[in-house]
């Protein structure tokens, strides 16, 4: 029986895909073999020693010490694009109201007052003050192209819009995906200086924070809208405001509203809704939840962050050992010795590593003595072992 964890409220579709039968799930639990979380701090929370899994409902995680957990062996899942088209409707959304100043204009028809001939009268009058402007024909700027920044870019070529894309570590499967309309931009700072519109997806790193300053929006285009949907921190707020009340900005459009923005009249700051529908909620719940079950049942390893994708067929009859490790060399070595030793047949390995962490699957052919296990958990560079008879 597997003991899965839950610190903040997922979704019931996603945890049914958890049998009953081989899962205890609780938001109290002692022991738990498996952590399911969404915006719960982890940083400061005690990881019990039965810790084995990590699972994110959700893309980000900043809210999990990775680096802690790869040290002690211990993948982190997430689901990515399993809510990317509840993002992609906000941001389409977030454009929409910016440029037809949906938000002021509705401010404006609240206020309104006396009989229905005299709002009539004061609407005509006022209407004005609203005008806004049509997508087609403007040119946005998709910084970060993974699933998310993929589905806006191909929505917004289908609206007339002239896209823009920047994604240095974009993959195959993603370039796949993308319009041939889309442009390819040499970096930053050239998409930056084309664009009517911008939107990041793009994870919070040192390499990301204050992406959009002072100095760049200096030599951005005139009225230019930014809009944040991927964290707190990728863009500078104070540098924004400046621009905003100097004209140099249109609008900014986020998620995570601060004292400072969420009064401004060129701000729409939404209270972190991006993912927040029930079938985001449900798919990320899916995803993360059918990880988090083929680690603890087979050891293979789909969507972590901190450890290699690994997937090994296995046989009922076979017996698997799962090792997390460091990825230096002659590390493999000692381990399949310490079986050889014991005069145990491997039927299967293999072996996959990312960046300085590493796993291995070996499938055997009767169980190992518990003197091998301790034996291979000994060796320099070894974190974690499991055995899955």
């Amino acid at each position: 029986m597997f003991k899965v964890l839950t610190l903040n409220n997922i979704s019931v579709t996603g945890l049914d895909r958890l049998s009953r039968e081989n899962y205890e799930i609780a938001s109290e639990i002692q022991n738990p073999d498996a952590v399911l979380v969404r915006s719960f701090k982890m940083h400061d929370w005690d990881v019990p020693d039965s810790l084995q899994a990590i699972g994110r409902a959700g893309a980000g995680v900043n809210n999990i010490p990775v680096e802690a957990m790869t040290a002690k062996g211990i993948p982190v899942f997430n689901a990515p694009g399993a809510n990317s088209n509840a993002v992609q409707e906000l941001v389409l959304t977030g454009m929409l109201l910016s440029a037809r100043n949906i938000c002021p204009a509705w401010e404006f028809a609240k206020q309104l007052e006396g009989d229905d001939a005299e709002i009539s009268q004061q609407v005509e009058a006022g209407k004005k003050n609203f005008v806004g402007f049509e997508l087609p024909g403007k040119t946005l700027g998709v910084i970060g192209l993974g699933a998310i920044g993929i589905k806006i870019a191909n929505t917004a070529v289908a609206l007339g819009m002239r896209v823009i894309g920047f994604d240095p570590k974009i993959t195959v499967q993603g370039a796949w995906k993308l319009s041939h309309e889309v442009e390819q931009a040499s970096s930053v700072d050239d998409l930056l200086s084309h664009c009517d519109f911008v939107t990041f997806h793009v994870p919070l790193v040192e390499g990301t924070k204050n992406m959009i300053n002072a100095e760049r929006l200096i030599n951005m285009r005139d009225n230019v809208t930014i809009l944040n949907f991927a964290r707190a921190g990728i863009v500078n707020d104070e540098a924004v405001v400046e621009a905003l009340d100097s004209g140099k900005v249109n609008a900014y459009v986020c998620d995570f509203p601060s004292n400072l923005l969420k009064q401004h009249p060129k701000v729409i700051a939404l209270p972190h809704l991006g993912a927040s529908t029930l079938e985001a909620e449900d798919n990320c719940a899916i995803m993360v939840a059918d990880q988090i079950k083929d680690y603890l049942e087979n050891g293979n390893i789909s969507n972590s962050v901190n450890f290699p994708t690994i997937k090994m067929a296995r046989m009922s009859y076979q017996h698997r050992l799962t090792i997390a490790h460091d990825n230096i060399p002659n590390i493999i070595g000692p381990i399949t010795n310490a079986i050889a030793q014991a005069e145990i047949n491997i039927i299967d390995m293999l072996n996959k590593s990312l960046t300085d962490a590493a796993y291995t699957l070996i499938d055997t052919e009767v169980e190992l003595p518990a003197s091998v296990i301790s034996e291979i958990e000994a060796i320099e560079g070894v974190l974690k072992v499991r055995c899955l008879n």
